[in-house]
């Protein structure tokens, strides 16, 4: 596909230049800032590569100036290059920024500005369920009225429209602006905001050190700290500070806003939400327990920006999801197939534990999202896939995520397959993506759930949907 600057868009000097535009943090940042009338344009090499046209396919149509990442689209010292952290240094298009002089900033940076400089920022931290709190929190908010910007790391199901299908940005005129933010490159010290969310505090790319550090000079920083008090670490960092700052959340434990009488479904959850003596049944579109545990998150933050619980409730009940969230692609030849953002530990502990909840084998296809974070969390994973599997679940691991550069390979998959297969689990180790995908459809019978599971790796959707292809042209 050949995406050229749009007709009404000026090729030369635009304001801001996202080299890494169809990333997952800066592809809505791009939007936020072409949606409030700024000049943007960027590079990818996925564009180059061919891969998920119809995401770059959107970005144009949205006035955003699309070009190869060699240097071409970087032409005025007045652009402001914003790098993801997924970029070198030898990129063409930074080795074009540096002989220009021009401007940079890191995605971080200028996210946490937008956020700072809004008159309510609300920022949703913690190790998992970042993008889902914050969906929904901006439906919440967005159904009461109160049109606030969002920013977030996955598509927002409910704003996602044909003309918009790449919704993970919603661009409001209200005073309050939601974002997820980011402890993996310590950039979450950039944001002030009035309310923050914790959910959670575990193992990804950082050390437990590193992280108590981080979340906890982040819900300090916030007039109100809406914190999971199921999580230890959480509560240890909240017990810290002013009972008066605080709004905590639990399952079937003491707590501000308490979860009781959980009915889970396979693709929905009820459950008594309990606060100041009173009790409401809240129902979520969404299934899993941990999604009671968002659920409780959002509305806590949404009664901090003056949303009553009732509204709260109410509204929730609408939100239908993200996508890669436990998303159900299809079902096809009696197998359904679910495609998913699990990568870390607790993610892929959740999706288990909710699938397992209802009867079915589980197949799964496991792509890690780099070697670096196989190497942090390769223990942590093999235990989680040890002790959440069934005997007769099938998991497959293709190789790690990679798109150039340079890394270290110092642990790979069939380390980690060698390593659960000795923990008594049936996992392969199958190097080609494609392939693994065909032996999973070649081994489905009816009743199974195919899991298709990892993160910066859009791709992952595309051969969901043709998984439930081959299930039916069986």
């Amino acid at each position: 596909m050949d995406i050229t600057n749009p007709s009404d868009q000026p090729a030369a000097s635009p304001a801001y230049f996202f080299v890494g535009i169809g990333g997952s943090g800066m592809m809505p940042l791009a939007m936020i800032l072409a949606g409030r009338g700024a000049t943007v344009a960027g590079s990818d090499r996925n564009l180059d590569q061919g891969r998920v046209p119809a995401k770059f396919a959107d970005l144009a149509a949205k006035g955003v100036a699309l070009f190869p990442q060699d240097g071409s689209g970087i032409v005025s010292p007045d652009q402001r290059v914003v790098a993801s952290a997924a970029i070198e240094a030898n990129v063409p298009d930074m080795i074009a920024a540096g002989a220009l002089g021009c401007p940079r900033a890191t995605r971080a940076e200028l996210l946490a500005s937008l956020f700072n400089d809004s008159r309510l920022p609300v920022g949703v931290a913690g190790t998992s369920g970042k993008s889902t709190v914050t969906g929904m929190i901006g439906w919440i908010l967005h159904a009461v009225g109160r049109n606030p910007t969002v920013m977030n790391g996955a598509v927002m199901k409910n704003f996602a429209t044909p003309d918009a299908p790449f919704a993970s940005a919603l661009v409001g005129a209200g005073d309050i602006f939601v974002s997820e933010v980011d402890e993996s490159d310590g950039s979450i010290a950039h944001y002030a905001p009035r309310i923050a969310v914790l959910n959670n505090v575990s193992l990804d790319h950082k050390s437990l050190e590193e992280l108590r550090v981080l979340f906890g000079g982040f819900i300090a920083r916030a007039e109100t700290a809406v914190v999971n008090a199921n999580d230890p670490d959480a509560a240890a960092l909240a017990s810290r500070l002013p009972r008066g700052q605080v709004t905590t959340f639990a399952i079937d434990a003491s707590a501000d806003l308490r979860a009781e009488n959980l009915k889970p479904e396979p693709f929905a959850i009820q459950f008594d939400l309990v606060s100041r003596g009173a009790r409401t049944r809240v129902k979520l579109a969404v299934p899993g327990r941990h999604n009671v545990s968002n659920a409780l998150a959002a509305i806590g933050a949404a009664m901090a920006a003056d949303v009553s619980l009732p509204d709260a409730v109410k509204a929730i009940a609408g939100f239908t999801g993200l996508r890669r969230r436990f998303d159900l692609v299809g079902e096809a030849a009696g197998v359904a197939v679910i495609d998913d953002f699990g990568h870390n530990p607790d993610k892929i502990a959740a999706t288990l534990d909710t699938l397992h909840a209802f009867p079915g084998r589980l197949l799964l296809l496991f792509q890690p999202h780099g070697y670096g974070p196989l190497k942090v969390m390769g223990t942590e994973l093999v235990a989680t896939f040890v002790e959440r599997m069934a005997p007769d679940d099938l998991l497959v691991l293709p190789d790690p995520a990679y798109y150039g550069g340079t890394v270290t390979r110092e642990v790979t998959s069939a380390d980690i397959v060698a390593q659960i297969a000795a923990g008594g689990r049936d996992a392969r180790h199958i190097a080609d993506r494609a392939e693994a995908a065909a032996a999973l459809v070649a081994e489905a019978r009816p009743g199974d759930r195919i899991v298709v599971m990892g993160a910066r790796d859009d791709t992952l959707s595309v051969l969901a949907a043709g998984m439930v292809d081959a299930l039916a042209a069986r």
